[in-house]
């Protein structure tokens, strides 16, 4: 039984912030977002630290805080095209709070911005059970567990 194939990806992976460059080899932050994607992608992955994750997210979102990962789409049929810009700092510290490895955080994270830039969201109940129902059966796939920690049924 043959594979599905997996949808193309251009990718560009950006460090300003290098602490974790060793942790995301390109292969891998391709393997994770090609697995979230519905369709071919051009994406750029921009690895942040806390001082330009929280100007962006002031600037865009309104919200004087760096954040996990922020998500900006610009297009999705019939390519998706997108930049993830993913704040180190709180990366390590959500994981290092949740008793998650570092990997496992991002492979979650870049597969919930792959999702969000393909218009996917959970700002209502219905969507985010959905969002999450989708994120857990990726990582599941890619090897991760439960990214919000359910019990499996």
């Amino acid at each position: 039984m043959s594979r599905p194939q997996l949808p193309e990806l251009g990718l560009s992976l950006q460090f300003a912030d290098p602490r974790h460059r060793a942790a995301l080899p390109r292969h891998k932050v391709a393997r994770w977002i090609r697995h979230a994607l519905e369709g071919d992608g051009e994406i750029t992955v921009r690895i942040v630290d806390a001082e330009e994750g929280r100007e962006l997210n002031r600037s865009y979102r309104g919200k004087d805080y760096a954040t996990n990962v922020l998500t900006f789409d610009y297009d999705s049929d019939p390519v998706v095209l997108a930049d993830l810009v993913l704040c180190a700092e709180v990366v390590e510290r959500e994981a290092a709070e949740m008793g998650k490895t570092l990997e496992a955080h991002y492979a979650h994270l870049l597969v919930h911005g792959t999702l969000h830039a393909q218009g996917w969201d959970h700002e209502e109940t219905a969507e985010a059970e959905a969002m999450e129902a989708r994120e857990t059966e990726i990582l599941a796939r890619l090897g991760y567990p439960d990214p919000y920690g359910r019990e499996p049924r």
